[in-house]
């Protein structure tokens, strides 16, 4: 039996299906469903999730555990059984099953780390820096053990104190220093306050306006207390320590140049000049001005998960809909196309952050777009590093001219050599 399931988290694994984890079941394969994923208590060997929303909070925090993960519909699930021996491939989605006694052809698992510090090399020779995302000094040990280019990105609404206390400028300023200690000598970059209504932290109540996924979020909240105030915090435990360490800051959630410079104006008040100041374009409007970003010199992130809400209408934490966002869709690669020649010359001010460029076979799509900087989980720099080493600029391009030409996902699925159904169905078809 095979069951070809969507590729989550790359990596290859053998071990016994069970529903329910128990300490020191780490070698078992975990199936699990796609609401219970916030409350994963040990690390099995793999695992199988059932009905997941890919690019959701909930999916986003579980790929940082590098754990071999696959995404099976429920009625997949449904053709699995408590005990069952299977071979997990988070590379390509397959679930085999073991007979008795059967082993897994051996396959290389390690990867060439890349230094840390520097870019990697395509198969030509063009530089490509992966980046890492992170939420704390763990993080940051583990890019520099990854072999990051840099910290691209630190998601300081994960930053909090004991008891959930409202953070203040001496939390802050320790908690920024250790993670600038941890990542040294890599840069580091702080995406300030991105509150939203799924990650609302414990210190902040009920805000009207904040509802939905195109309610109030990110810089919205900028002016509005107490979210003013912890900002505030922020940007004062950032200017001190960026006395002795090498940062940059991030603006989440940005609509508009003309928003980012109200309030790069007022955030002037705290942060030196040596301090760059760049934008998250998590918009279709703000990806689409990026000639007015490259004219102000911005350097601008391009946060995929939130921007594939806004293009297909769809929120990425409702499995019933998150079907929608469909990162191999052609029209979204002609979209990103657009923002790259908008970019033009002004390409190593673009930064590519989510979950999209790690999912099997899109990032040698986005390199044959022209993005050459990507963010994502430190544990997934070494596979994609073997990813860019591989690729060939040439193939590359004629690779993402293909995908833009193709008339729907499937096609795009089979340029890449994936099977048709290498995904969950679509939401207007039957699961079962």
């Amino acid at each position: 039996m095979i069951i070809q399931a969507m590729p989550f988290v790359p990596g290859r694994v053998q071990g016994t299906l069970t529903t329910r984890l128990e300490p020191g079941g780490a070698s078992s394969l975990l199936l699990m469903d796609y609401d219970g994923v916030m409350e994963l208590e040990h690390a099995p060997a793999g695992l199988i999730v059932s009905g997941g929303a890919p690019l959701s909070h909930p999916m986003t925090q579980l790929q940082g555990l590098g754990i071999p993960t696959v995404i099976v519909s429920r009625r997949q699930a449904q053709e699995l059984s408590e005990g069952m021996c299977l071979l997990l491939d988070g590379n390509d989605g397959t679930l085999r099953l073991m007979g008795k006694g059967e082993s897994a052809p051996d396959a290389t698992t390690g990867c060439e780390l890349p230094k840390a510090g520097e870019p990697v090399l395509t198969a030509d020779g063009v530089a490509v820096e992966l980046r890492a995302s992170i939420t704390g000094v763990s993080g940051a040990e583990e890019a520099l053990r990854a072999g990051a280019s840099a910290v691209g990105m630190v998601r300081t609404e994960y930053l909090t104190p004991p008891h959930g206390r409202m953070p203040d400028v001496a939390y802050y300023e320790k908690t920024f220093a250790a993670i600038c200690e941890a990542a040294a000598p890599l840069p580091v970059t702080f995406r300030l306050l991105d509150i939203s209504v799924d990650k609302k932290p414990p210190w902040l109540g009920e805000m009207r306006g904040m509802t939905g996924l195109l309610g109030l979020q990110g810089s919205r909240l900028f002016g509005i207390r107490p979210v003013s105030s912890v900002l505030e915090a922020q940007l004062s435990a950032l200017a001190r320590v960026s006395a002795v360490h090498d940062l940059r800051v991030l603006m989440p959630y940005v609509a508009s140049p003309d928003e980012f410079r109200h309030w790069k104006h007022r955030i002037r008040m705290w942060l030196p000049d040596r301090i760059a100041i760049g934008a998250m374009a998590e918009t279709p409007a703000a990806a689409l001005a990026m000639p007015e970003w490259r004219r102000d010199g911005t350097r601008v992130s391009i946060g995929c998960n939130d921007l594939m809400q806004c293009l297909f209408g769809a929120d990425r934490d409702i499995p019933e809909v998150a079907g929608y966002l469909d990162p191999y869709s052609p029209y979204l690669f002609r979209f990103l196309q657009l923002v790259a020649d908008a970019a033009a010359e002004h390409m190593d001010q673009v930064q590519l952050c989510g979950l999209l460029q790690q999912l099997p076979g899109v990032l040698s799509i986005l390199l044959g777009l022209g993005y050459r900087q990507f963010s994502m989980s430190p544990r997934l720099i070494p596979a994609l590093a073997g990813v860019v080493r591989e690729t060939r600029l040439e193939e590359a391009r004629q690779l993402a001219m293909a995908v833009q030409a193709a008339s729907d996902s499937a096609s795009v699925r089979e340029l890449l050599g994936f099977p048709p159904d290498a995904r969950p169905a679509m939401p207007w078809v039957s699961n079962g």
